[in-house]
C-alpha cells in the first residue's frame, strides 16, 4: 500500500491458548447484516464465530464486502478480512473498493473501519495458516481494546 512501515505500541502472539468455554460469550442476539437472505436463512449470533467457504469464484469476497461495507456504515462497526489463499489481483481490488466505498480512509488510517491480511496462493500452505490466526489475533485486538466509556468495540 506504500503507506510507510507499521508503528506499533503492542505486540500479540498468534499462537496463544484458547479461552475457556466458560468465559466464551453465548448469547443469543442475532447480528442484522443488511442481506435479507443470510438475516431470514443462516442468521449470524453476536459472539457467534462465522466463516465463509467455497470453491473458486462462488461469491465469498463480494458477499463478504458487502458484510462489511453493511457493518461498517449501519452498525459503525470494525471487520478483520483474512484473505487465505486470496488471488493478488481479487485482493488488490477488495482493497480499492473499500478505499472507494469509503471504508478505509486513505487520509487518516486510525478512521478506517476494516484491517486487512492476506495469504496470497502462491504462498507456503504455512504462511496461509498463520494469515488466518493473525486476522483472528486481530480481532481480538480490536474486540479488547476498550474506548473512553470502557466498552469494546463489536468486530466483525
Amino acid at each position: 500500500d506504500e503507506a510507510g512501515p507499521v508503528e506499533a505500541t503492542e505486540h500479540w502472539e498468534i499462537h496463544r491458548a484458547a479461552p475457556d468455554y466458560a468465559d466464551q460469550s453465548s448469547g443469543n442476539e442475532l447480528l442484522e447484516t443488511g442481506i435479507k437472505v443470510i438475516d431470514l436463512m443462516c442468521p449470524f449470533a453476536k459472539g457467534g464465530k462465522v466463516g465463509l467457504f467455497g470453491g473458486a469464484g462462488v461469491g465469498k469476497t463480494v458477499n463478504m464486502l458487502e458484510l462489511i461495507n453493511n457493518i461498517a456504515t449501519e452498525h459503525a462497526g470494525l471487520s478483520v478480512f483474512a484473505g487465505v489463499g486470496e488471488r493478488t489481483r481479487e485482493g488488490n481490488d477488495f482493497y480499492h473498493e473499500m478505499a472507494e466505498a469509503g471504508v478505509i480512509q486513505l487520509e487518516s488510517l486510525k478512521d478506517s473501519k476494516v484491517a486487512m491480511v492476506y495469504g496470497q496462493m502462491n504462498e507456503p500452505p504455512g504462511n496461509r495458516l498463520r494469515v488466518a490466526l493473525t486476522g483472528l489475533t486481530m480481532a481480538e485486538y480490536f474486540r479488547d481494546e476498550k474506548d473512553a466509556d470502557g466498552k469494546g468495540r463489536d468486530v466483525l
